[in-house]
């Protein structure tokens, strides 16, 4: 097969009708891809990746991949689920010679020793953050999958499923604004795979872009991910009565095609949401205070007893809840200790911090015991 009559033209390719632009390829990813298409290669889209080996869909339908080319130690640069390759022509499997430049990608630490970073998405438009309504609300869990949305680049959207389990229409509507109170900015709405409450809006919603689906297991990704599709693809495993948790139904993160257009990522259930330099995504999460902290005295005030302190000020008055701050506090204090396992100058700064709090303690009890003189 000639390398003329093996790939689609640029103007194919970027057409609308053409087999790839469904799954999010646009004017962008083909100038993005140019160098490539010299070079006699396919472009397509990773729906699939295991042990070294990927699924892409190409214009010649999906085949099947070996990442051997770019393999690489670190796991934030490895071929992932919604990436653009470039594959060869010919071959089983075809060769992935490289991948397009990432717009988004969804990046959490691993739960491993080395809390190395793992990217669980590239290219999302939409990250829908489900949480079940079988279960007590975790807010803290929730501004951590927020954080970690807000850093790549996506838009956040909470889905609270399993709504038919709150019959009370007072009582569902107390839950969700508790959860919007939780996701400034973020639009919060509550579903029902059973019922088809909300899938229509939730529908409309992901219909432009890829979406990536996440959550913890028993969140009922898989039901909604079904509910989406319009039919049974992703299997469903019985949740647990007692605890409302479910066992791990999807391994792999699968992309799949949506019929009322879009593309939808889902992803197997998150044990750990530990963030990975997710500063930005942190105050994002927590804008009031963001935006409260902008009013304080000190422009490094740390919020915990400095003199004109607007954040303390508005935790005194009330208008602040203090689960806020502490959350707030952890995940800073969290996302610190990850970037400076890599950010030298990060790690002595914080050391520096320890020395001289640690050094501040030991003055204070001093002087509790008489008056700043130590005695024998």
């Amino acid at each position: 097969m000639s390398s003329s009559s093996s790939f689609a033209s640029s103007s194919e390719v970027s057409s609308p009708s053409h087999p790839l632009a469904r799954y999010g390829w646009d004017e962008g990813w083909e100038a993005e891809f140019a160098p490539y298409a010299a070079q006699g290669l396919l472009p397509g889209r990773v729906v699939r990746v295991d042990r070294g080996r990927c699924d892409v869909l190409t214009a010649d339908g999906v085949v099947r991949g070996d990442t051997t080319y770019v393999t690489s130690h670190d796991p934030l640069r490895v071929v992932c689920t919604g990436d653009w390759a470039a594959v060869d022509p010919v071959g089983d499997p075809r060769f992935v010679r490289a991948y397009l430049p990432r717009r988004t990608a969804f990046v959490r630490s691993t739960s491993s020793a080395r809390s190395e970073g793992q990217i669980l998405a590239a290219n999302v438009d939409h990250a829908i953050i489900a949480v079940s309504l079988a279960v007590e609300l975790d807010l803290g869990r929730i501004e951590r999958f927020l954080a970690l949305a807000w850093e790549s680049g996506a838009q956040p959207l909470v889905v609270l499923t399993k709504s038919d389990l709150v019959p009370d229409a007072t009582g569902l509507s107390y839950l969700v604004e508790d959860v919007e109170t939780t996701a400034p900015g973020v639009r919060v709405l509550p579903v029902s795979s059973a019922t088809g409450d909300g899938i229509d809006v939730l529908t409309a919603v992901v219909s432009g872009g890829t979406s990536v689906l996440l959550g913890v297991s028993g969140a009922g990704k898989s039901t909604l991910a079904n509910a989406l599709l319009g039919a049974d693809v992703m299997e469903v495993r019985a949740i647990r009565d007692v605890d409302g948790k479910g066992r791990h139904t999807t391994t792999t993160r699968n992309l799949l095609a949506l019929p009322g257009g879009g593309v939808l990522i889902d992803t197997p259930g998150l044990r750990g949401v530990g963030l990975w330099d997710a500063e930005a995504g942190v105050g994002q999460v927590f804008s009031e205070i963001e935006e409260l902290a902008a009013q304080c005295r000190f422009h490094d005030c740390a919020h915990e007893s400095e003199p004109g302190c607007a954040v303390l000020a508005a935790l005194e008055e009330g208008a602040l809840p203090e689960r806020r701050l502490e959350s707030y506090r952890k995940l800073l204090r969290e996302n610190r200790r990850i970037v400076a396992k890599t950010d030298a100058r990060l790690r002595a700064e914080i050391g520096r911090e320890w020395r001289l709090k640690t050094a501040q303690g030991r003055a204070g009890m001093e002087a509790k015991r008489g008056g700043g003189g130590r005695r024998r």
